[in-house]
C-alpha cells in the first residue's frame, strides 16, 4: 500500500510553468530528495514522450575516489615503513 504521508510520495499533480527562455524551477521537494543543488549539472533527454534529467558528476573518476580510502596511519608514515626511514 501506497503511503501518501511518506517523504517519498511525490503526487502526479507536480506542476511547474515553462518560462519565456524555456527555464523551470524544480520544486524544492524533488530537489531536496534528490540531492539537487544550485550550480549542479542536469543532462536532459527525451524517453517516451517524457523529459527526463539527470544529475551530472562532473568530477573526474581520481576525484570521485579522492578521500574514500581509510588508511590506518599517515600517508607519510605508511611511505616510511614501506620504504624504510630515510637516510640524513
Amino acid at each position: 500500500m501506497l503511503d501518501i504521508l511518506s517523504r517519498n510520495y511525490y503526487p502526479v499533480g507536480m506542476k511547474v510553468l515553462v518560462s519565456e527562455k524555456g527555464q523551470v524551477t524544480i520544486p524544492k521537494r524533488l530537489r531536496d530528495r534528490l540531492g539537487i543543488r544550485a550550480g549542479d549539472s542536469l543532462d536532459f533527454e527525451e524517453e517516451h514522450g517524457r523529459l527526463v534529467a539527470a544529475k551530472v558528476d562532473e568530477r573526474d573518476a581520481i576525484d570521485r575516489l579522492y578521500g574514500s580510502l581509510k588508511l590506518p596511519a599517515p600517508t607519510d608514515a605508511l611511505i616510511e615503513l614501506m620504504r624504510g626511514p630515510r637516510e640524513p
